[in-house]
């Protein structure tokens, strides 16, 4: 199904499916006048909902906002039908920068200084940009293996929406019925919603195809034959449910019903994003260098993130002999087809890794980053990151090349020099980087904050 225009949604749901408000007829539009009221008034949901199906009059404060306020639009809330149409996926290297593109677009948030859309390149360098970290171990037969080439361990998209510079409502909640209401505001709105569900109970994912645990984040557009239409970053639209759609929100505790969306075209400021920016490229040098606390982490673990987890990495693809060794820990045929097999889908997938660490797309972000004011030096940068690419999808090619009956020792070896050369490429690009960073005009001494773990 192509993507439609733009966002709509039926005025109300079914009645049958709520049982006591059958007990009176409910005004037309109810949900518009409850979300008028909530703006005059500042009352709750449920508050206003409630006051107005027992025909409470509102403050005599809000009336009088009203009078004040009557016949005059909100400046820079467009109708609907102005808002841009939201676009498909094209080319995506990181699935929630890309997502957020996506939203941001249709919202008509707009670079400052291009005027165009903030790019996927740009969110996901504001997201805290590239990382590395690998985890790895075999328990009862089983290998098991996490791969991040992205910005972790902070959260990803609670730090871009942090620094992207737009009005973006989020809200989180144990309750089904808020949930729905703040579904239903911004679709009502016009505006596209990012809801967090978990992958495994979505109608479309195979079962067993998806970890249980597994979360994402997806866009709700609309609503089209009593469905809610959804782009799940595959470039064709998905229909679920409103039941389908609460359960799979509410299936996983930490991430239940979280929700995003943006109810103003209102952007950054140039001078604001250009900090942003500046804190963002000192949290991932800081990271992949190990310079900064990473938060939430114990620091014998931190030794698994960048630059010192990629070196760490070289060591056991080069241990002929240890038990966590890789010629030790993938002997068996079984548990280095199943290494491989977990290692080219991280790779494969746009969510935590890319076949070229996602350098490439931190090398777009310095340099559009590079037009912002007093960020002109960021572009000395860019040849180094570009290279870091073709490095990586060097490396990446050569590890997941067939064996040809070559030994996993032997590959391993030939692996971990490149590897080596790849991890002290990176420490010269991110100490380059971090020099020019702590060079730039209005640029404090003090290193970036940690973002706190628990946020979305």
């Amino acid at each position: 199904m192509a993507h439609p225009n733009r966002p709509s949604r039926a005025a109300a749901k079914n009645p049958a499916k709520h049982p006591k408000s059958q007990a009176k007829t409910l005004p037309k539009n109810l949900k518009k006048l409850v979300r008028a009221r909530m703006e005059r008034t500042g009352e709750s949901y449920t508050t206003a909902r409630k006051a107005i199906l027992d025909g409470r009059p509102e403050p005599k404060s809000a009336q009088h906002a009203a009078a004040r306020q009557q016949g005059a639009a909100p400046a820079g809330e467009p109708a609907p039908e102005e808002l841009p149409e939201y676009p498909a996926p094209q080319n995506v290297r990181q699935y929630d920068a890309a997502l957020w593109h996506r939203i941001l677009t249709q919202s008509g948030v707009k670079d400052p200084l291009s005027g165009e859309p903030l790019s996927e390149a740009m969110l996901a360098g504001l997201a805290g940009g590239i990382g590395f970290m690998l985890h790895s171990f075999v328990d009862a037969d089983t290998v098991n293996l996490a791969l991040v080439t992205r910005a972790h361990p902070e959260p990803f998209t609670a730090t871009l929406l942090e620094r992207c510079g737009a009005k973006v409502r989020i809200r989180t909640t144990g309750n089904q019925q808020a949930a729905a209401a703040n579904l239903d505001a911004a679709l009502e709105a016009g505006r596209a919603i990012a809801v967090r569900v978990t992958r495994a109970a979505l109608p479309w994912v195979a079962a067993g195809s998806a970890d249980a645990e597994d979360t994402i984040d997806v866009a709700v557009l609309g609503e089209l034959d009593g469905m809610l239409l959804v782009d799940d970053g595959s470039g064709e639209l998905q229909q679920i449910s409103d039941s389908d759609l609460a359960a799979a929100r509410a299936r996983h505790k930490r991430d239940r019903n979280f929700s995003a969306w943006v109810p103003s075209r209102r952007g950054p400021r140039p001078a604001a994003l250009a900090a942003n920016v500046r804190e963002a490229i000192a949290q991932t040098t800081g990271r992949m260098l190990g310079t900064t606390e990473l938060p939430g982490l114990p620091q014998h673990y931190a030794r698994n993130f960048g630059v010192s987890g990629m070196r760490r990495w070289a060591e056991r693809l080069a241990d002929t002999t240890g038990d966590t060794g890789w010629a030790t820990m993938l002997a068996e045929p079984a548990l280095y087809d199943s290494a491989l097999e977990q290692l080219r889908g991280f790779f494969a997938d746009s969510r935590f890794a890319g076949a070229d660490g996602l350098r490439g797309l931190y090398a777009q972000f310095l340099q559009e980053a590079s037009a912002l004011p007093g960020l002109g030096a960021l572009a000395q940068s860019v040849p180094a990151y570009t290279q870091l690419a073709a490095d990586w999808e060097g490396f990446t090619a050569a590890l997941l090349a067939p064996g040809d009956g070559q030994a996993p020792a032997q590959r391993f070896s030939a692996l971990a020099g490149q590897l080596a050369a790849l991890a002290d490429a990176e420490q010269a690009a991110a100490t380059q980087l971090d020099g020019i960073r702590a060079s730039l005009p209005g640029t404090g001494t003090g290193q970036a904050q940690p973002v706190a773990t628990q946020r979305p």
